[in-house]
């Protein structure tokens, strides 16, 4: 589909009319800045169609720091665009000229840097939202996973056991729709026992447009991991496939993951509003029934015997090998050993807690805590708050008390 937003048009006429002088200074301010004008009148003209597009948007902020940088005046000459023509064969240069074509290039030196988000999806199953906001989910059958602008995700989970509310993902599905000269749409699809290292159509990039190469799919471990570079939205995917089923991550721009026409139809969209509340588990109140009872048992009917019957002792000391800080991965893997007796549970915790190491922008965020077993039912701590030390201030106001 041809997008009616020319802002690609704009950036072309704009290099090409300074293809031979923006390289040399102050001393060619002049023709710079008519340029300059040139190119702002250009994105009006196409303002109306490109209202949300993301490239347009950053080539209007980068004009204005362009003008301020050289004192340019909006009012004066605009020049003609003079064309460049490319060496013959020369498809290198094609596949990477449009800026529109790299996120991160498209930001000009002295715009602010875009803001990064990450989600992640893992175990039975477990969501870390774009917000930093942790939860543990039923939500079997499809869900939406992301849906904006530019790509669409959706996950299917499973039960894990028959007769168990406990599920997990099964099957994923990304599709990365056409983006102006960059990629033609392309769909991803991973399912138990195939993790493919290509798109549904056998490709590896974004197709035949200019700026292909900006979308890529990379095998790191064959049927195990794989990594999808889109960098023409400035975003990373990761797929694993850990013991039968799959996990989910991603980093990507803030302005991305909000680029919607209509925000109303977004109550869905897991990773940025979480799961409906009556799709979510409290694992935190079942794990106390669980260190008492030994093993998993969700409300409704009795659930069978996992295939290995874990006790709190032995699940805790089994995510310990892998997770020594006991923050919520680590709360999740043990509430996932207990429910289905499966020990890639607690690698897919690991992994998951790996991916958000790599891919989360604010290292002070990595760990999350909430409420711990030692607090009352219904009972919260500060978000960010350490175990240990919201324990420990519950124990001084109750001597406290106890002295008064």
């Amino acid at each position: 589909v041809t997008s009616p937003c020319k802002i690609l048009k704009c950036n072309s006429e704009f290099w090409a009319a300074t293809s031979g002088s923006h390289h040399l200074g102050t001393e060619e301010a002049p023709e710079f800045c008519t340029a300059l004008r040139a190119y702002a009148h250009c994105t009006r003209r196409t303002a109306r169609t490109c209202r949300g597009d993301l490239a347009y948007h950053s080539a209007v902020h980068g004009i204005d720091d362009l003008m301020m940088q050289h004192n340019c005046s909006k009012d004066g000459p605009t020049s003609q665009p003079r064309l460049r023509t490319l060496p013959p064969g020369d498809s290198q240069e094609r596949s990477d000229s449009p800026e529109i074509c790299h996120y991160e290039k498209s930001f000009h030196k002295h715009s602010a840097a875009p803001n990064y988000t990450h989600c992640g999806l893992f175990g039975d199953p477990h969501l870390r939202t774009f917000t930093d906001t942790f939860q543990t989910c039923k939500v079997q059958g499809a869900w939406p996973l992301i849906d904006n602008n530019y790509l669409n995700v959706q996950v299917t989970n499973t039960p894990v056991l028959p007769g168990s509310s406990a599920t997990a993902t099964s099957k994923l599905t990304i599709i990365f729709k056409s983006f102006q000269e960059c990629v033609d749409q392309k769909v991803y699809q991973a399912e138990m026992d195939e993790l493919p290292a290509a798109f549904a159509d056998g490709s590896k990039n974004g197709g035949d447009k200019h700026g292909a190469n900006s979308l890529k799919i990379t095998e790191k471990v064959s049927g195990q991991h794989i990594e999808i570079q889109a960098k023409y939205i400035g975003t990373t995917i990761v797929v694993r496939q850990v013991g039968r089923y799959l996990t989910f991550a991603v980093r990507m721009p803030e302005e991305v993951v909000n680029a919607v026409e209509d925000r109303d139809s977004q109550g869905l969209y897991l990773c940025l509003r979480g799961c409906p509340v009556n799709q979510q588990i409290d694992f935190q109140t079942i794990r106390s029934a669980q260190a008492t009872e030994g093993r998993a048992r969700r409300k409704g009917p009795s659930l069978p015997a996992p295939p290995e019957a874990f006790t709190y002792e032995t699940a805790t000391a089994k995510c310990r090998e892998k997770l020594p800080v006991e923050d919520l991965y680590f709360q999740s893997c043990v509430f996932d050993l207990l429910t289905t007796g499966d020990v890639n549970f607690m690698l897919a915790a690991y992994y998951a807690f790996e991916d958000v190491k790599m891919l989360h922008s604010n290292k002070d965020k990595l760990h999350l805590y909430e409420r711990t077993r030692d607090l009352a039912p219904g009972s919260t701590a500060p978000t960010g708050t350490h175990p240990t030390l919201w324990v420990a201030l519950l124990c001084l106001s109750q001597c406290w008390l106890y002295l008064l």
